[in-house]
């Protein structure tokens, strides 16, 4: 088995699982548009997403997650389907992308899937839920299209580029990462505080 194509495949594999983060359908269909151009050649059990009823139905959905998000107080509303909804779009992302890779033991396969995929776009959502309910509750919900925007775009170029540069998706996704990671901590830790000055 061929190290460096399971490596480019893990590459694009996190980079649509990030991508699933800030929009749960695009890297879908992203995937999907590829898919029917020829640009992936996915594995037997995953070209139906090359078929046209599948792009055209990834592309209703897509837009509307997209007007929804740009809805202000709907789109805290999401959050609580798509922080269920993310990892396990990312888990079938990364897990399509490894397929392409040929004959992967199928346990190694789902488990790097749940562990990496889910978890990548676990993390990516819960960091952007939390930006989302900050901004709404200090701008009364007037910030949530300049967000909704912003997530629009990081979730169409991270597909983009995971599909045709997906090495170079992968520096931008452990830098997201680690972004999100810290913005996390740090709002536990804000946390923390403010319960330990209420009980003082």
């Amino acid at each position: 088995m061929d190290t460096a194509n399971i490596v480019l495949a893990l590459c694009l594999g996190l980079g649509l699982s990030a991508a699933c983060g800030f929009r749960v359908f695009i890297p879908p269909f992203a995937m999907s548009l590829a898919t029917m151009q020829g640009v992936v050649t996915p594995a037997v059990d995953w070209q139906w997403l090359g078929n046209p009823i599948t792009v055209i139905t990834l592309g209703m959905a897509t837009l509307i997650e997209v007007a929804a998000y740009f809805t202000p107080w709907v789109s805290n509303a999401l959050d609580s389907v798509e922080l269920i909804a993310a990892p396990i779009a990312g888990m079938a992302m990364t897990a399509l992308s490894l397929s392409m890779v040929g004959d992967i033991n199928p346990i190694m396969l789902w488990t790097t899937a749940a562990i990496a995929g889910g978890g990548t776009a676990e993390l990516v959502e819960g960091a952007t839920a939390l930006t989302r309910l900050a901004t709404a509750g200090t701008t009364a919900g007037l910030a949530s299209p300049v967000l909704g925007f912003m997530e629009l775009l990081s979730a169409a170029v991270l597909s983009i580029l995971a599909i045709l540069a997906p090495v170079l998706a992968l520096g931008l996704v452990i830098g997201l990462a680690l972004y999100c990671w810290l913005r996390l901590r740090r709002f536990r830790e804000r946390r923390r505080r403010a319960q330990e000055s209420l009980s003082e």
